[in-house]
């Protein structure tokens, strides 16, 4: 007869109170999930995170009060969870999980990692950390109503990295409000401008500078001293946005001011972020109209929302559309709200205007109306309930693995509607490692097309080997016969070639790249291919994969009935040069047959690689290639075809 402690055999209870685990993250599945493991009999678990609460986190991550606001989120949850639950030992790191302190022997450690991260950056260290280690990783996401749980394994099953990921589409919030780096960032900055000032305010989109960014205060010292402060952010009167504009009649110019002047000065005042980061540049009205020139209001030919308008032009625009709104907003009485639409003129000329003043600030190639307006979408919600389900998902699939049931476990995806089997919860076979895979293979191994003569060290280390391929510290040695030492994670060794192309190194169409990453124990070969024939505004070009500024490919019949995290993004345009940050979330097809059947995550159907089926990632919102896909049943697909305001979807939680 089995012997059971409450509702786990013995013997499982017994693993649980010895086993040590790692939760990554401690955000809107950490804090279910830490519920979920000290109730489930969990006794030694260690939580990181890097993160500090916010006011817009407490609506779903229960752990958390608003006495917290400004605190370490792992801290925190620590402290409330022995709260209910005195008897289990927590270890607490307000930390990032790329620090060097976390090594290979710190990961060796556990019997399980469970991620519950926000972005991809985080994702590739830790599933090559546990790759190194030989520690089975539960990864895990929600976008809205969808999530995934599923399971990775060295040599058992895929990797992270094993299928390609789209490009990123949610963004930590310091990233919208001190480092933007790509033009969407800056469309959803200035989205969120509008609701501050024109609509309905929402705490998740303040656009000011973040001081309690993580990255700006690594110091702890510093980081305490802020929290400390913050403890009594409840007593602060704050003047919002909206009142601030008010007070001001709506004036263009002092918005202007405030916007892309005294805020962008403040930002200069955080040093620490703009050590490896080119600094933003102020804007000041007065310079700008004097320097304006009648003949470069535009750049470029063709319909006008083709053109990219000059700064001046942009100013003139955001006057214009400030003034217009302000009349929309008299003209419907006090305590009125606008709603932002992308086919309201001066809503859409709000968001090109405010956009592209912040991309020029931050060194950013500025985008026209009609690119701006393809790009701004609908945001997801966080939904406390999904965040729930997941945790839930990740806590049954750890139970088996430590029952020894690795092979039983499952990807599972929590659809928003049920299938034709009536299931929210479809669950499919692990798929194997794949051969072709950069980070899992025995001998990792890519080629990338550059120009040789164009592209800087720099370039090459921050952003092919650093933002595409998730490294954190890599080393590059030519392979010339000489060893010759081109990028070095020695401070100081190299930094003399970071001004200099590739082609000063002798490298040149065929050369070979060894690179090393120590930290997460990781080796990459890099055959350099030279071209110059790589479309515009493209650095560079893995080979066998689908350059992110290539046309979208033409519809099959398969994808017109596809559901694609509800939205239809495969079609809009790349919003960057290189994928960095994702989790997937796929829709499995109504119809499917489920995992009792055979159903498998990458074999549904038996298919050509031509017709595979597209996943959706649960942060992007957009498809990758990755499973055959099934016919999807017409009533599944229709709410998603039927939405207009689903073009494009970004998830910020």
């Amino acid at each position: 007869m089995v012997q059971l402690v409450g509702s786990l055999r013995k013997e499982l209870s017994d693993t649980l109170s010895t086993c040590q685990v790692l939760v990554v993250g401690a955000g809107g599945i950490g804090c279910e999930l830490l519920k979920n493991l000290v109730l489930t009999g969990f006794k030694n678990i260690e939580v990181i995170d890097l993160d500090t609460i916010d006011v817009s986190n407490l609506n779903r991550q229960f752990l958390f009060q608003k006495k917290h606001v400004g605190k370490s989120k792992a801290q925190v949850a620590k402290e409330s969870v022995l709260q209910f639950c005195p008897t289990v030992n927590i270890t607490a790191y307000h930390d990032s999980i790329m620090s060097p302190d976390y090594n290979v022997e710190f990961f060796r450690k556990f019997m399980l990692v469970m991620n519950a991260l926000d972005n991809r950056a985080a994702r590739n260290h830790v599933n090559r950390m546990c790759l190194a280690a030989d520690i089975p990783l539960i990864e895990s996401g929600t976008a809205g109503y969808l999530g995934q749980v599923t399971v990775i394994k060295k040599g058992l099953t895929e990797c992270y990295e094993c299928q390609p990921k789209p490009t990123q589409k949610t963004f930590p919030g310091c990233t919208i409000r001190n480092t933007p780096s790509e033009p969407i960032h800056c469309i959803v900055w200035a989205k969120y401008l509008f609701n501050q000032l024109f609509g309905e305010e929402d705490a998740d989109q303040e656009v000011s500078p973040d001081t309690a960014d993580p990255e700006a205060a690594w110091n702890s010292e510093n980081t305490a001293a802020r929290a400390t402060a913050s403890e009594k952010d409840g007593d602060i009167k704050r003047v919002s946005t909206k009142e601030w504009a008010r007070s001001t009649g709506y004036d263009a110019v002092k918005l202007f001011h405030k916007l892309f002047k005294d805020d962008i000065m403040y930002l200069l005042t955080m040093d620490k972020l703009w050590k490896t980061r080119k600094a933003p540049t102020p804007l000041v009205w007065n310079q700008l109209e004097k320097s304006a020139s009648p003949q470069k209001v535009s750049v470029g030919s063709g319909l006008k929302d083709q053109q990219v308008l000059g700064v001046w032009g942009l100013c003139q625009l955001f006057q214009h559309s400030v003034e217009t709104l302000r009349s929309q907003l008299q003209k419907m009485g006090e305590g009125a709200e606008l709603v932002w639409d992308k086919d309201d003129t001066p809503s859409m000329d709000f968001v090109t205007a405010a956009a592209n003043l912040r991309m020029h600030i931050f060194s950013m190639n500025m985008k026209s109306r009609f690119d701006v307006k393809s790009m701004a979408g609908n945001i997801i919600p966080a939904i406390a309930t999904t965040n729930a389900v997941i945790a839930g998902l990740i806590v049954l699939q750890g139970l088996q693995i430590l029952s020894g049931e690795l092979e039983s476990c499952r990807t599972i995806f929590l659809n928003k509607c049920p299938n034709l089997r009536k299931k929210l919860l479809v669950p499919c076979v692990l798929d194997p490692p794949s051969a072709n895979c950069y980070v899992c293979a025995s001998k990792p191994e890519v080629t990338v097309k550059v120009n040789v003569h164009k592209t800087t060290v720099l370039a090459l280390q921050d952003r092919i080997l650093k933002e595409r391929f998730g490294m954190v510290a890599p080393d590059v040695q030519i392979e010339d016969g000489k060893g010759t030492i081109l990028i070095s994670s020695e401070e100081g060794e190299t930094e003399t070639n970071n001004s200099k192309f590739l082609a000063d190194f002798g490298i040149r169409n065929g050369s070979r790249l060894q690179v090393d990453d120590f930290l997460q124990d990781y080796t990459l070969t890099v055959n350099v291919l030279h071209t110059e024939e790589l479309e515009r505004d493209v650095e560079f070009e893995v080979v066998g994969e689908a350059p992110d500024k290539a046309p979208p490919p033409q519809t099959t019949p398969e994808d017109v009935n596809s559901v694609t995290n509800g939205n239809k993004d495969s079609a809009q345009p790349s919003t960057s040069k290189a994928p960095e940050e994702a989790d997937d979330v796929m829709i499995v097809n109504s119809d499917d047959d489920e995992e009792e059947e055979g159903a498998s995550s990458s074999t549904a159907a038996a298919a050509t690689s031509s017709s595979k089926r597209k996943h959706s990632d649960a942060e992007t919102g957009e498809t990758s290639t990755k499973r055959p896909r099934t016919t999807l049943s017409s009533a599944t697909a229709a709410p998603a075809d039927n939405d207009d305001d689903d073009d494009d979807i970004i998830a910020l939680d």
